[in-house]
C-alpha cells in the first residue's frame, strides 16, 4: 500500500514537472529560437569565411614604436567610413582593436557595425567590413531591445535573468522527466 502512494506521489510530481516544461518552453519559444540561432552563428563567426566577422588583416610591422599615433588612425578611419561607406553614418567609436601581433588596428562603429581595419604604421587601409557578429551579439543578449527602447540596460538585465533561470527550470524539469520514469519502473520491480 506505501509502495501504491509513492508511485502515486512521483507520477503527480512527474506531471507538474511536465506541465511546467512544456509551458515554459510554450511561452518563451521565440526567444529560444533567436537565442539558439544567433549563438550557433556566433560560434560559426571566426570559421564564416569573413561574412560574420570580417578577418583580421596584417599591418607591416607589430613595432609599435613604428605606428602612427591613434589619433591620426581615428581621423583616417572616420574619412574612410564617411567616404568609402555612407557620408550618413556616425562616426561614433565603439571601440578600437588594437593587434600587435598582427600589425593592424580595428575601428568599430557604433551604429553601423562597420568597422575599418588600419595598417597601424603607415594608416592604409586594409579592410572595410560590416561586423554581423556585433548584431548577432546584440540579438542574442537582447541588448538589441534595449537600444530600441533607450531603457539603458535594464531589458538586456530582466531578458538574461529571465532566459537564464529558465534554461535552468528546463534542464531540471527536463532532466527529470527523463529519470522520474526509469526511477518509478525501478522501483515498481523492486
Amino acid at each position: 500500500m506505501a509502495r501504491m502512494g509513492k508511485r502515486k506521489k512521483q507520477a503527480k510530481v512527474l506531471r507538474i514537472f511536465r506541465k511546467v516544461h512544456r509551458t515554459t518552453g510554450a511561452l518563451l519559444f521565440i526567444f529560444f529560437f533567436f537565442i539558439s540561432v544567433s549563438g550557433l552563428l556566433l560560434g560559426w563567426k571566426k570559421n564564416s569565411n569573413g561574412y560574420i566577422i570580417p578577418k583580421t588583416q596584417k599591418g607591416t610591422t607589430t613595432d609599435l614604436k613604428k605606428w602612427l599615433p591613434v589619433d591620426s588612425l581615428h581621423t583616417i578611419a572616420c574619412n574612410t567610413l564617411h567616404n568609402d561607406v555612407s557620408a550618413d553614418l556616425s562616426a561614433e567609436i565603439d571601440r578600437i582593436d588594437m593587434r600587435k601581433e598582427k600589425g593592424s588596428v580595428k575601428f568599430v562603429f557604433v551604429d553601423s557595425y562597420y568597422e575599418i581595419q588600419l595598417d597601424g604604421a603607415t594608416g592604409e587601409v586594409l579592410s572595410i567590413g560590416k561586423r554581423r557578429s556585433d548584431f548577432l551579439e546584440n540579438i542574442h543578449d537582447g541588448s538589441i531591445v534595449d537600444d530600441f527602447l533607450g531603457t539603458d540596460g535594464y531589458v538586456k538585465l530582466v531578458y538574461s535573468s529571465v532566459m537564464g533561470v529558465s534554461l535552468l527550470i528546463f534542464t531540471i524539469t527536463g532532466f527529470w522527466l527523463w529519470y522520474g520514469p526509469k526511477r518509478m519502473r525501478k522501483a515498481s520491480k523492486e
